[in-house]
């Protein structure tokens, strides 16, 4: 019973999310209620408030489901990575960039970064910080299978080199997201004109 319970109390959680991801893009973060919320998913507004404390939370929890799942679709390239520095780092980072717009909206990406920053010792704040650290080390891990390969420089540390990457990635995305006009294959386009060259510095026989 108690593993039922747990499934369906997950369940509920999910129709929250997805309800809320409807919602925000439907109308725009900042008109949505917790009312409007709660009707969406099928559940009381007590039920909502049982799981998020604010909309800000809910908004939180929205980007945790698309990190999770970039970071669980990653973990296959990081096992196989394409043979190559550059394209084994687009192939991963370009599915972080092609599931950013399944559950947010540009403006809901922008909201929940500014949460983060506003507030970096909040709940949300550490949360947001938490994913951003899960993502940096799953470049982190990349770099170092690559290296296993033989197709990064072995006499560079993988640590400060995944971060580096992740920065990179990351300022693109922040531009990406602050522009409603630049499309998804331009922000591709952006970033591989960054990654290119420094693929070439981390590759064997570079200094």
């Amino acid at each position: 019973m108690a593993g039922l319970r747990e499934k369906q109390k997950a369940a509920r959680e999910t129709r929250i999310l997805r309800a809320a991801s409807s919602q925000f893009r439907r109308e725009g973060y900042r008109k949505v209620r917790i009312e409007d919320l709660a009707e969406a998913a099928e559940v009381s507004v007590g039920t909502v408030y049982n799981y998020y404390r604010t909309k800000g939370d809910i908004l939180i929890a929205t980007v945790a489901m698309e990190v999770e799942e970039v970071l669980a679709a990653g973990e296959g390239i990081v096992a196989e990575p394409p043979d190559g520095a550059e394209a084994a780092l687009l192939a991963l980072i370009f599915q972080y960039y092609d599931h950013s717009l399944e559950y947010l909206s540009k403006e809901m990406w922008r909201m929940a970064m500014a949460l983060s920053i506003e507030a970096p010792g909040t709940p949300n704040g550490v949360r947001y910080s938490a994913l951003d650290s899960k993502l940096a080390a799953q470049v982190t891990d990349l770099i170092a299978a690559l290296q296993e390969r033989g197709e990064v420089r072995g006499d560079v540390d993988a640590g400060p080199l995944g971060r580096v990457v992740f920065n990179t990635l990351n300022q693109i995305f922040i531009d990406f997201v602050r522009d409603e006009a630049m499309p998804l294959h331009a922000l591709r386009e952006t970033l591989a004109e960054q990654i290119r060259p420094l693929s070439r510095l981390m590759s064997p026989g570079k200094t």
